[in-house]
């Protein structure tokens, strides 16, 4: 699927999709029918991506998709056939995906979570990744605002994601219980889901309540992305929950009841760390926890964990730090991922940059400077309450007594509340608090916001916080108004925030203080039918930021974003910028490389891009460069994906940083890569291996994972980290843990 420019990052606005009136005896186009099951046996679907079974052809399809691109409204350049069935245990999905050429179908990935992808740029889009792909959109409570997604390919590769306030927030890192199955045909391919009504949370209903529904197919070798609704450019796509159509004859649903689920684990593993003396100390590691879950109310669900343990979660990605801001590494742990959505309060900024301001941050929780704290536990509230979504969560975190590698932290308790109203179709207005205490001075944060959507294609939001912390200093104010506007042809964005001097907000993430800024870019996309061109886009704008307390100067850019794309899935984009950035305070740039305070010119120009993912061999690669802190920075990157089958992948990665100032010069390289081996859908291995040569970190990362039954994992974990000293690539610790997941529900 195209992506818009880096500077537009819009998030379409909400209509209703036309309801015929159930009085009608013609339905509406807009209505799809699911057909009850009989009680016999042999109307229970096999799950094997056939889509043979003889009940199949007495169920109505639907059939009419049209394109969103490359020729928006035109009718799907080939034939899709969705049927819906249920029963009392689940809802059943059949598509069959024709295909002229069925050489052409792109199956490549097996393993979960990898088919669709969040838009970087904030829009809220999942974007086709390098196969063909089928997914379904279901909005249970009919509240055309919060959906959920199931996905699969021809490999009948797991793929499922919550989507919050029509695109605000995706989590594709939520986890259901569900069954799916993908086979190759001499006609193209098919696949068959099985949702059971326990993964899927709905209101208690005797009627034939309807249910918000979309479906969305990519065809890779044409890149060429179709829906049955909201297709249009302009305010379309999967998020738009409001543009969904519907799903009637859902009657009789089981009533969810307490609807309890316990995932007990346990771990044992052997973990080697160097001390002070650098002597390798080794010790094993045991543990037992467990997590639950019930749905107490209709679409209200509880979470429990106790003695939580993220042994499988995956090591962040390493990064090179070349500015006088800390870093931003994203969220990777289950429990914190789950309805994230509803947690989300503040200004994200420049999808480019890292967060301006976050009142909550859950990697604050369990993650300290020194390494990882333990959690006691934590429980966890979310869910739809009438008009309302609301989130209450509290985790408490262990005391960790101070050692040699270990800086002492006290025990902690890390409290959240949020509430949103629903006003309108697509609208809210909000309010969050967010309290930490424990260790150091006691912190609370409390805000009220707001999105306003305006016909299809521009969204409003606004924020204002309040910080309120121990002792003296960390009361302060923050808040941030913007809206984002994506038509056919024209996008625009304006972002103006400002965080206050004395603004403090220890369980979130604050990039600078005393920092007022606004942004502003517009554009223009064009279509040509030349050069095989899809779409081009040309956008203009600048930024200006000053301190709050004095308005002294702090940033100034002007410039433009331009990015063609092809027909073939290939993709460029180029950016120049003029500025002058103001460094108020000397910092360490690097080890032994200083940059004083002063004005400094920022003027860059740069590029990256890719291939199309939908051959055997894909490769990104970018680029810039800066005048940099009074001297010079060059900066590239380059890397090359090959699948040659759906089993195995290989991705090499190289990025050089050439940085010459004058307080000094340096030479950053990060070396990484990336391999994935993939033996069915539920067996598979990932490693990790990454080289950082500024700090001399060479790591390893290797996790195996066999799902055993839907819900329930084996993870094998092997972990090892070295530095580069005068001894050589030294071992500072290693570990290798196995953890073993059940899941049972009631």
């Amino acid at each position: 699927m195209c992506r818009a420019p880096a500077w537009t990052w819009v998030i379409a606005a909400a209509l209703l999709a036309p309801v015929m009136s159930e009085a009608q005896e013609v339905p509406s186009p807009d209505v799809l029918n699911a057909v009850r099951l009989s009680e016999d046996v042999s109307e229970r679907p096999q799950i094997d991506g056939r889509v043979d079974e003889l009940f199949w052809e007495r169920v109505p399809a639907i059939t009419d998709f049209l394109q969103q691109n490359p020729n928006e409204s035109d009718p799907a350049t080939e034939m899709t056939e969705v049927r819906v069935v249920y029963d009392d245990e689940a809802l059943y999905v059949s598509v069959r995906a024709f295909h002229s050429r069925p050489d052409q179908v792109v199956s490549r990935i097996m393993q979960r979570d990898q088919i669709l992808e969040e838009d970087p740029f904030g829009q809220g889009e999942l974007l086709q990744a390098g196969d063909d792909v089928f997914a379904i959109l279901l909005d249970p409570f009919h509240d055309h605002r919060n959906g959920v997604v199931f996905a699969t390919n021809p490999n009948g590769a797991e793929f499922e994601a919550l989507i919050t306030d029509e695109g605000s927030s995706v989590n594709i890192d939520w986890r259901g219980v569900w069954e799916v199955a993908g086979t190759r045909t001499p006609d193209g391919w098919s696949a068959e889901f099985a949702i059971p009504w326990r993964t899927l949370r709905y209101p208690d209903a005797s009627g034939e309540e309807p249910w918000g529904i979309n479906f969305f197919r990519g065809i890779r070798s044409k890149n060429e992305q179709v829906y049955w609704r909201s297709w249009e450019r302009e305010g379309g796509g999967l998020q738009r929950v409001s543009r969904a159509g519907q799903i009637s004859g859902l009657s009789d649903l089981p009533r969810q009841g307490l609807n309890v689920e316990a995932k007990p684990y346990g771990l044992l593993g052997r973990v080697q760390e160097q001390n002070s003396s650098d002597v390798l100390n080794s010790s094993v590691d045991r543990a037992v926890g467990v997590d639950l879950k019930s749905e107490i109310a209709p679409g209200l669900v509880l979470d429990l964990t106790f003695n939580t343990d993220f042994a499988q979660v995956e090591v962040d990605d390493a990064q090179v730090n070349l500015t006088r801001f800390n870093l931003f590494f994203p969220e990777k742990r289950d429990f914190f991922l789950e309805n994230s959505g509803i947690f989300a309060f503040g200004n994200s900024g420049n999808p480019m940059e890292p967060p301006a301001y976050q009142m909550f941050f859950s990697r604050q929780i369990g993650i300290a400077e020194s390494g990882s704290v333990p959690l006691v536990g934590g429980a966890r509230l979310t869910g739809r309450v009438g008009s309302q979504t609301i989130g209450l969560m509290s985790v408490m975190t262990d005391a960790v007594p101070e050692s040699s590698e270990f800086q002492s932290v006290d025990r902690e308790l890390f409290s959240v509340a949020r509430i949103k109203r629903d006003v309108g179709e697509s609208n809210y207005i909000g309010a969050m608090v967010v309290d930490r205490r424990g260790h150091g001075p006691a912190n609370t944060v409390m805000g009220v916001d707001g999105q306003f959507l305006i016909g299809q294609a521009w969204v409003w939001d606004a924020s204002i916080s309040r910080s309120f912390t121990e002792g003296p200093g960390g009361n302060d104010t923050a808040y941030h108004l913007g809206y984002r506007y994506s038509g056919e042809n024209w996008g625009s964005i304006l972002n103006h925030y400002a965080v206050g001097e004395e603004s403090e907000a220890s369980a979130g993430f604050i990039t600078r203080t005393d920092y007022r800024s606004t942004e502003m870019y517009s554009g223009h996309t064009w279509r040509p039918d030349a050069l095989g061109l899809r779409e081009l886009s040309l956008y203009v704008g600048g930024k200006y930021a000053s301190t709050i307390t004095d308005n002294r100067l702090q940033d100034w850019s002007t410039g433009f974003f331009m990015s063609p794309s092809w027909r073939s899935g290939d993709n460029l984009s180029v950016l120049g910028n003029l500025g002058e950035t103001v460094v108020d305070e000397a910092f360490k740039l690097a080890p032994d490389v200083e940059v004083p305070r002063g004005s400094y010119d920022n003027n860059h120009v740069g590029w990256f891009g890719g291939s199309s993912r939908a051959r055997p061999l894909s490769a990104e690669v970018n680029g810039m460069v800066s005048q940099f802190y009074g001297g010079s920075l060059v900066s590239a990157g380059a890397s090359a994906t090959m699948a040659l089958s759906p089993r195995f992948s290989i991705t090499p990665g190289l990025s050089r940083n050439v940085a010459e100032v004058p307080g000094g010069e340096f030479t950053a390289d990060i070396s990484s890569l990336r391999a994935s081996f993939s033996l069915s859908t539920r067996l598979f291995v990932n490693a990790l291996v990454q080289h950082n040569s500024l700090d001399g970190d060479f790591s390893t990362n290797v996790r195996f994972n066999f799902i055993h039954r839907p819900g329930s994992d084996l993870y094998i974990v092997f972990t090892e980290n070295r530095s580069d000293d005068i001894r050589g690539w030294s071992l500072t610790d290693r570990g290798l843990v196995t953890k073993l997941t059940y899941l049972m529900r009631f």
